[in-house]
């Protein structure tokens, strides 16, 4: 088989976009059609599962192992360059060697990027670098939690363009409810008029979408104080607890199931935080709490967590942390599989791939 002769789909997106949601949802379809389906994920983050992406890890589990690539062959990162010497570079060719020994025997290659689509420029291993070199087609996922957020897709469809790409176009993911009717209209008529295609969009869910405290201890490398058996509680909400007691309660009791960030010598506050709907006490500042706060969180089966980064810094990284869908987390699995057959133009993707009429 020539490359000319390869269907692979590159799904890019920022950060927090749910790329893994929609690209599970969309190798799950085709692969429910009858076709072949693989899946690779050239650049990734540290490993976590036993040297493997956790993705990966999840990908093999629904499409088998002998059709995904089995590890993330760069790990990325904030110094990433720091394992690399100068005038080193990338084995790129290891990585092209996998992308086409799975081209070979699969009738379309599902291709996840990195964290964010720079990662790997410094050694021309960035999306829209492989991308080109593939002859993938570029679906791009975003977020649109604002009109700044459609901006930055905007951008992102631009540059995958310039940089002589195929784009097959956009789904707007995890997109609040408040946002729905814009994105379906406002976004999707500025999208036609610039010639962008189109593809979807679709509802945040808290099944795909929340993340879980255990994803936010990951995250943040976090130490738990107590409530180890409850890091499995999804955080719908992030509240910062900077306000006066008289204050706290009406404050507090606007969000359910919460992550309160909080200065750990602030005992008042997270006390009055554990009287309401609360999934975990985020304590900054590396200080350990009154010992009342602990006591009162096993009771309510609260976990609490300690952090040595300042307020400000916990809320940015609280923020970056997205949900993870796990091996054997079948309602998120299902979920997200519902989600792209109601709301996504999959007829659309499978013509740009130029796949024929088998299945569904």
């Amino acid at each position: 088989m020539s490359k000319e002769s390869y269907r692979s789909l590159f799904v890019v997106g920022p950060q927090g976009s749910g790329k893994t949601a929609v690209g599970l949802a969309i190798a799950m379809r085709f692969r429910d059609a009858g076709y072949r389906t693989a899946y690779m994920k050239p650049l990734g983050q540290a490993p976590v599962t036993g040297g493997y992406d956790e993705d990966i890890v999840l990908m093999s589990s629904l499409l088998g192992e002998e059709l995904v690539g089995q590890h993330c062959l760069v790990q990325g990162g904030p110094n990433y360059l720091d394992r690399y010497r100068p005038g080193g570079r990338i084995d790129d060719q290891a990585v092209t060697a996998e992308f086409e020994a799975l081209a070979a025997k699969a009738d379309v290659v599902i291709i996840e990027q990195a964290a964010h689509p720079a990662t790997g420029a410094a050694m021309d291993m960035d999306a829209a670098s492989l991308a080109r070199a593939w002859q993938s087609q570029v679906l791009l996922v975003s977020k649109a939690d604002n009109d700044e957020d459609f901006d930055h897709s905007i951008l992102y469809y631009r540059y995958f363009q310039s940089q002589g790409t195929k784009m097959l176009g956009i789904i707007y993911n995890n997109v609040p409810h408040r946002l729905q009717n814009k994105v379906n209209g406002v976004y999707r008529q500025l999208l036609e008029r610039g010639s962008y295609r189109f593809l979807g969009a679709i509802p945040r869910r808290l099944e795909v979408a929340a993340p879980t405290v255990r994803e936010i201890v990951e995250v943040m490398g976090a130490e738990v104080l107590t409530g180890d058996e409850r890091l499995d509680n999804v955080v719908e909400d992030v509240l910062v607890g900077a306000m006066t007691m008289e204050s706290a309660l009406t404050y507090l009791r606007r969000s359910a199931n919460k992550a309160l960030i909080t200065g750990g010598d602030r005992a008042d506050i997270a006390l009055a935080a554990l009287e309401t709907s609360t999934a975990v006490l985020v304590l900054t500042g590396g200080l350990y709490p009154d010992v009342r706060v602990l006591s009162r969180a096993q009771e309510k089966g609260v976990p609490v967590i300690l952090v040595h980064y300042d307020t400000f810094t916990a809320i940015e990284r609280i923020h970056a942390v997205s949900r993870k869908i796990r091996p054997g987390d079948e309602e998120a699995i299902a979920q997200a599989r519902r989600d792209f057959d109601e709301k996504c133009d999959y007829a659309a993707i499978k013509a740009a791939l130029g796949i024929g009429p088998k299945g569904a």
